[in-house]
């Protein structure tokens, strides 16, 4: 029997050479999604096009300590194989943003690791609400984030391409619902 290789975590600047494959495989994905705020049917584009714009769209800082965020790697020998960030919403809540795994490193549990570690963090630092928005086109990470017990801020019987982004909540400190 096999272990495991053992995650190491890391809280990283977004200038660091290990968050590149984050960002190239999340502009990746970006592009072959439908636009943020649009659907196809509503006339929305692919992001390919503004891919980087995306990734872009909050300054560096916001995902350092002195403005209230962090950028965190999980490093498997020495290696980024999942990472994600989060950023001051308002005085009470991070928005997570760049939850990412890398696509070799898919299936393992890594996106539920890094989600966890990114509310410790953000607990640790006095935030008291999770607060974050996914695509309608991202099941898997929709699935991601009820079975680590955020809630939903819409309809889950509407059809996701008729809400657009699909915002999610968790108050930290509080008993997982059952």
């Amino acid at each position: 029997m096999t272990s495991a290789p053992e995650l190491t975590v890391i809280r990283v600047a977004v200038s660091d050479p290990r968050v590149e494959p984050l960002l190239r495989e999340l502009a990746d994905e970006y592009s072959r999604l439908p636009q943020a705020l649009g659907s196809a049917r509503a006339g929305g584009t692919p992001i390919g096009r503004d891919a980087h714009a995306e990734i872009s769209r909050y300054p560096d800082e916001e995902f350092t300590a002195p403005h209230g965020g962090l950028l965190l790697l999980l490093l498997e020998r020495g290696e980024p194989v999942a990472g994600g960030a989060f950023r001051r919403y308002d005085a009470a809540t991070a928005e997570l943003k760049r939850i990412w795994t890398h696509s070799a490193h898919r299936r393992r549990g890594l996106a539920r690791r890094v989600v966890a570690e990114l509310e410790r963090e953000a607990a640790g630092r006095g935030y008291r609400r999770v607060y974050l928005t996914t695509g309608p086109r991202q099941p898997e990470a929709r699935g991601l984030y009820l079975a680590t017990g955020y809630t939903p801020l819409f309809d889950t019987g509407a059809d996701p391409e008729t809400i657009g982004p699909l915002p999610f909540e968790k108050h930290l400190g509080e008993a997982p619902k059952q």
